[in-house]
């Protein structure tokens, strides 16, 4: 309760001031996001959560657990279910846009201008990727003490985290998800769990419901519309909305679906995909704005809106179709339990990618360690904003590249 009256205090009164104060911070996090999907929740923590305090922590780890269950983007839907939260439907809209728009403005660019060039190479590039690994270090050492701090729970991170490792398939983080609730219904069965503290949730269960429903309707309708359909903004609807739907794991594991739908049917060229794929890795923001750039090949710029609303679209429809049912979930001592499972596994499953596949991209030499430690010790002793330790990994890599 406290911990509400305390956010409320924080909130602006005015849902028009709610609104820019959302669509501020969440472009601020769209421009100065870089390092994929799991950086993005370290990102999310630290300015939501840390500076902001828009949730307490446990609430946040609850929803970074349902995200990581659901299919699609994960860092996206935690930012749209935390725009709900704070200012509504429209804020979780304004939410996905302010975090959004950026990269797909950036890759738009690219798909005009930049991509028959080699920019995968490129020192800032490297340094970026660094910070990805400081970042997301962060995370998991805030997010350990607090939701794997004894032997249980610890053991249940360390587990997920070998098998996430060992066990790289589209489906293995949502087993591991389900398995680790299933360990700490077991071990928690027959203990009090404290009540997490409520939160406005601004979104009916009609529709909720609504929204399950459009969701599974498109999955199965549009591809039985689309051999009737010579052309046009169907197929291409279809082809992203399909990938935004069915992908597990975050934003990397989405590229294999979309090169089966965009290569083999002539929208997009073997060499401009995976320059494209080089482009995506440069801006911040969601992966899954690589999007933007395939339609904006196969399509312009009509192309480019069509693919980023369609990837996107599932998202939305399953985080607003969760969250109306989120806090009565929460209240049950056996699902509080699960959680609990759940969250530890999160750990785990950050620590993992901690090491793949970011720290197997990023650190490849000493001054590549030397400089994430620097950048670590930047966030964690020197709690400067992310966005000055993005411009400092940046330049950290270029002087690298030089020697």
């Amino acid at each position: 309760m406290e911990a509400n009256q305390a956010a409320a205090g924080r909130r602006p009164k005015g849902k028009l001031q709610q609104l820019l104060e959302v669509l501020g911070v969440s472009t601020k996090l769209g421009l100065t996001s870089f390092g994929g999907p799991v950086a993005h929740l370290g990102y999310f923590h630290d300015e939501y959560i840390r500076r902001r305090k828009w949730m307490d922590e446990r609430s946040y780890a609850d929803l970074v657990a349902l995200c990581q269950f659901l299919p699609g983007p994960a860092s996206s839907q935690v930012g749209i279910g935390i725009g709900v939260i704070r200012a509504g439907l429209l804020g979780g809209l304004v939410a996905w846009l302010g975090f959004t728009l950026p990269s797909v403005a950036a890759l738009i660019l690219f798909a005009s201008l930049i991509q028959g060039f080699d920019i995968a190479g490129a020192g800032w590039i490297h340094g970026l990727k660094i910070v990805a690994v400081a970042i997301v270090a962060h995370a998991i050492l805030g997010m350990g003490q607090k939701l794997a701090p004894d032997r249980n729970r610890a053991t249940v991170a360390i587990m997920a985290a070998s098998v996430s490792l060992l066990w790289q398939t589209a489906f293995s983080q949502v087993l591991l998800i389900i398995l680790s609730g299933c360990v700490g219904l077991w071990m928690y069965r027959k203990t009090a769990v404290p009540e997490a503290p409520d939160l406005p949730v601004p979104v009916s269960r009609s529709v909720a419901v609504a929204c399950l429903v459009l969701f599974f309707g498109l999955l199965i309708a549009l591809p039985l519309v689309r051999p009737f359909v010579a052309g046009g903004w169907l197929p291409l609807f279809d082809s992203f909305y399909r990938a935004g739907s069915l992908v597990f794991g975050g934003g990397h594991v989405v590229l294999p679906l979309l090169e089966r739908e965009v290569v083999p049917t002539g929208w997009v060229g073997s060499e401009e995909f995976l320059a494209g794929y080089g482009a995506a890795q440069a801006v911040p923001g969601p992966l899954f704005t690589f999007a933007a750039y395939l339609g904006a090949v196969a399509n312009g710029i009509s192309g480019a809106l069509i693919a980023t609303a369609a990837i996107f679209l599932p998202a939305f429809l399953l985080i607003l179709g969760a969250l109306p049912f989120w806090n009565s979930l929460r209240r049950s001592p056996k699902v509080q339990g699960a959680l609990i499972g759940i969250n530890a596994a999160v750990v785990g499953i950050l620590l993992a990618a901690l090491y793949d596949p970011l720290w197997t991209a990023a650190i490849l030499a000493p001054a590549d360690f030397v400089l994430a430690a620097i950048l670590f010790g930047m966030l964690v002793f020197w709690k400067l904003p992310p966005w000055v330790v993005v411009l400092a990994g940046a330049a950290g890599g270029m002087v690298i590249g030089m020697f």
